[in-house]
């Protein structure tokens, strides 16, 4: 990689494919497990709520179940590892505690911290919004957790084939909970993806009126 960290972030972007073939003999550890979801957890998310959860599947039994539910994708069962991403709908009822830890360490000033909370309520009151705002969260989380795996070494790909209501039932997932996408992460096997082509940015950026799209 480049000594530019400009460009080392662009090589990063651009190597990371999602791969759809992984060496079921090779784990992936505790610790690179917890380094990649510590990582997602950097990602933006509004009023600092982190409205993401993880579950990492990684027994066999537990793969099996999941990839059924899936629809027999079966990566799943390759991969050492496949996160079920989660969004936060009630989220809200974290953000005291997490404003509290912001107070506590001087990173907010408390009435700032009150006035977050107030505002918060007033939008996530509304079970839409709170969705919306769980389901965003979350994919940016998986999002920057994609970037770590390839930055670590490991392929991943994001999977949203998949029954939402089984996978809840199989793996006790409570109702406040929305999963988002699954995550599959693993060494990659056999030659190097092909990567498929992009809009240019002309074809995807316009300035000042959506008209123009």
């Amino acid at each position: 990689m480049s000594g530019d960290p400009t460009q080392s972030f662009r090589d990063l972007i651009r190597r990371r494919l999602s791969s759809e073939a992984f060496d079921p003999r090779r784990p992936v550890g505790d610790d690179q497990i917890r380094a990649l979801v510590a990582d997602a957890c950097e990602a933006p998310s509004s009023f600092n709520i982190q409205h993401w959860r993880f579950i990492a599947v990684r027994d066999a039994e537990a793969r099996r179940r999941l990839c059924a539910a899936a629809f027999d994708q079966r990566q799943i069962m390759d991969a050492p590892v496949t996160f079920i991403v989660l969004g936060d709908c009630e989220g809200i009822d974290r953000l005291p505690e997490v404003m509290q830890r912001a107070v506590d360490e001087a990173v907010l000033p408390a009435g700032k911290a009150e006035a977050w909370q107030r505002l918060a309520k007033q939008i996530y009151e509304t079970p839409q919004l709170a969705r919306d705002e769980a389901l965003r969260s979350a994919s940016l989380a998986a999002m920057v957790m994609m970037l770590s795996a390839e930055a670590h070494g490991l392929a991943s790909g994001p999977l949203i084939g998949f029954d939402a209501p089984r996978v809840k039932s199989e793996f006790h997932i409570a109702d406040r909970f929305e999963p988002v996408m699954l995550l599959v992460v693993g060494y990659p096997i056999g030659g190097p993806a092909s990567r498929k082509p992009r809009l240019t940015v002309d074809e995807v950026l316009v300035h000042d009126d959506g008209a123009d799209l």
